[in-house]
């Protein structure tokens, strides 16, 4: 790669986590004065497509931050040692701050662990499947501690119970670490409002999003780095269990009732209004100044797949009773991060061979063998959230007859009745809105730029007087 060339270009890459274009569309046709109606007719649009062999965030993400596909990169889980990935594909905050420019993370997929150069980095918060609450500045530890456990309770029911000592220690905190009153008061109002309307629980997940917002805003006020990314899922979250409640008439056949539907038809557009309150803010910060520009990506997008209630859903609550029924000491397995109801072990040959052995004799009642994949470096990903409405709580192992309780899996019901109504595809969204670049126009109805979700880390680097490496075939979209 080349030195990088004078550039006084920053950029804020906000990462919306599979939102498509048919979901932005609405909203700000539904809200034309809300802030991402308002930079649209001023940004370039595009569609990415992502070329990855198999979609889920934690491959097509690394596939946009690292310019290549899954082919190359091999990501295809969390939990995965990332070092020779790291050293042949590093992500583009790692280009960059080796470069000399001045980085700024928080949250983006496979982030953590911390760099062993983080202190030259402006700020640096990993993803919510870290291991640890490692962040820089260490001030922000409070923050993700709390953040990491809410996340481990709240997979896919949503908790009520709060890590009190993790909470209070975050919020003795929280002034420094940039929770606004407005947000307090937010947080508060929800509180209140889910004991009115107890199903309205499920939101509990964004608020998690907004209080990390908050943690990013303070660091990018603070640090004005040259390059910063924000993740947020919550979108994604809802689309993937209300897609049927907002698009009712995407489905063949539709299975929930009527008054299913009114309950969740406006969770879509609820998510997504958090996500202007957060623009707003993101925006009004690029406009003070003039040398950033703000890259709105989704990596991929969602659309609908079948519209059908799920009652329970099959989780392996208790990992060491799994382990020790399999005849597993503790020393001998390790668990990583995972997105529940996926669980991710690491284990040692010659262990790693007896687990492929066990886990091949089991089977979930009459629903057939338990799902599991080997991945490299024996990591093994178990995946029973597969088998849901399950009645017959039995497992058989190596022929014989287990209780579900005995090897740690549970069949929990589901609070809201839904398990997928939307599903990944490969169309996603980009906007970037540089408002030194473009002046005001009309909001055009043509179709957006489609390009490859491998194009934009080459743009990035492009943007930044960075020759792309020869690995990164993608076309950049920026001169």
């Amino acid at each position: 790669m080349s030195s990088p060339a004078a550039s006084s270009t920053k950029i804020v890459l906000f990462e919306l986590n599979e939102v498509p274009w048919r979901v932005i569309d609405d909203h700000v046709d539904a809200h034309p004065e809300s802030p991402l109606a308002r930079i649209l007719p001023r940004a370039a649009r595009y569609e990415t497509i992502a070329e990855d062999t198999a979609l889920s965030p934690w491959i097509t993400w690394p596939t946009l931050h690292r310019g290549v596909s899954d082919e190359d990169h091999t990501i295809s889980d969390f939990g995965q040692d990332l070092g020779e990935v790291n050293a042949a594909y590093p992500s583009i905050w790692e280009i960059l701050a080796k470069r000399g420019v001045r980085t700024g993370v928080c949250g983006s997929l496979h982030s953590y662990p911390l760099p062993s150069n983080a202190h030259e980095y402006a700020f640096y918060v990993p993803d919510v499947f870290a291991a640890g609450s490692e962040c820089f500045p260490r001030s922000i530890e409070a923050f993700q501690d709390f953040n990491l456990s809410m996340s481990r309770e709240s997979a896919r029911n949503v908790s009520t119970s709060v890590p009190l000592k993790k909470a209070l220690r975050f919020v003795a905190r929280a002034p420094g670490l940039g929770l606004t009153p407005k947000t307090a008061l937010d947080v508060a109002g929800q509180l209140v409002d889910e004991r009115l309307h107890p199903w309205r629980k499920v939101r509990r997940r964004t608020y998690q999003v907004v209080l990390a917002f908050d943690v990013f805003m303070k660091e990018l006020e603070r640090t004005t780095p040259t390059f910063a990314t924000f993740f947020t899922n919550h979108v994604a979250s809802s689309m993937h269990r209300y897609w049927a409640a907002r698009y009712p008439g995407d489905y063949a056949k539709y299975d929930f009732e009527a008054s299913w539907a009114a309950t969740y038809k406006d969770e879509i557009a609820w998510t997504m209004g958090r996500v202007d309150r957060m623009l707003a803010r993101v925006v009004a910060f690029v406009d003070a100044h003039p040398d950033y520009e703000l890259w709105i990506a989704s990596s991929m997008g969602q659309a609908a797949t079948e519209a059908h209630q799920i009652l329970t859903q099959v989780y392996l609550k208790d990992v060491p009773c799994f382990m020790r029924a399999l005849g597993f000491a503790d020393g001998e397995w390790e668990s990583r991060p995972a997105m529940a109801p996926r669980v991710i072990l690491a284990l040692r040959e010659p262990a790693a061979a007896r687990f492929e052995k066990a886990l091949a004799g089991i089977t979930i009642a009459d629903r057939g063998p338990l799902p599991w994949k080997r991945l490299a470096n024996g990591v093994f990903r178990i995946h029973p959230g597969i088998l849901q409405n399950v009645k017959d709580e039995t497992c058989t192992v190596a022929g014989d007859a287990v209780p579900f309780a005995k090897l740690g899996f549970a069949n929990e019901t589901i609070q809201d009745s839904v398990g997928q109504s939307a599903y990944h595809v490969p169309a996603g969204s980009l906007i970037r809105y540089a408002p030194r670049e473009r002046g005001a126009s009309a909001r055009t109805s043509a179709p957006p730029t489609q390009i490859s979700t491998r194009d934009v880390a080459p743009s990035l680097l492009r943007t930044f007087g960075i020759a792309p490496p020869a690995y990164m075939r993608g076309t950049s979209f920026v001169q």
